[in-house]
């Protein structure tokens, strides 16, 4: 299904409102966008997610823990590593 929409002066774009149903999108999601050939593609990132999950070994030291958890000491970690703060 193709459709026509404009891009404005800051590089924004409306999704017509048929496509954006049918696809399942929701107001204030996050969305992927990829160039494919010269083409754009936009995918959930949740799809993005499920698609890598199990790509990548998860460390040990995760296993088991809250994924927010994880988050937050990886930030802490970085900051002290980045900025020598201790």
């Amino acid at each position: 299904m193709s459709q026509l929409a404009t891009i404005t002066s800051k590089k924004q774009l409306t999704l017509p409102a048929e496509l954006f149903r049918k696809v399942g999108f929701k107001v204030g999601q996050k969305v992927v966008v990829m160039e494919e050939n010269g083409s754009l593609k936009i995918s959930s990132s949740e799809r993005l997610v499920e698609e890598l999950a199990g790509s990548v070994p998860m460390p040990k030291e995760w296993e088991g823990r809250d994924l927010d958890q994880v988050i937050d000491q990886s930030v802490a970690v970085y900051i002290q590593e980045k900025y020598q703060v201790k």
